[in-house]
């Protein structure tokens, strides 16, 4: 993948109709990747302080938003901690999506990403 980085906001870049902001606090579940999209990986975490604060964003700017499929494909697994998260580092959302793009199988993509400390298995 070819990754360019610029000081201007992708809202001056894209056209808003093509730009899917990834947030795991969104209702619409991403079913798959479309390449007349520009997906933005958010590079905040919204787990602790800031609850639901890349969804606000995203619709502030009146954007499409998805989040990955994690409770389609995956269970909660017991753990010591009793830790279950969705949020996930920018790394790990874009090992997600490259290895879709890759395999077009969210189960391999969602296994490839996630790591067990998230408190999340693939289901059966």
């Amino acid at each position: 993948f070819q990754m360019d980085t610029t000081p201007e906001s992708y809202l001056d870049l894209f056209p808003l109709d093509a730009i899917v902001y990834l947030t795991p606090d969104s209702e619409n579940v991403l079913e798959d990747i479309d390449a007349n999209k520009v997906y933005v990986l958010g590079g905040l975490v919204d787990e602790s302080i800031h609850k639901k604060l890349t969804l606000q964003r995203a619709q502030e700017q009146s954007l499409q938003t998805a989040r990955l499929p994690i409770r389609e494909y995956m269970v909660k697994t017991v753990n010591t901690k009793n830790y279950h998260s969705e949020t996930l580092a920018v790394n790990q959302v874009f090992d997600v999506l490259s290895t879709y793009y890759e395999t077009r199988s969210w189960p391999a993509a969602l296994k490839a990403g996630i790591s067990s400390g998230k408190g999340y298995v693939l289901a059966d």
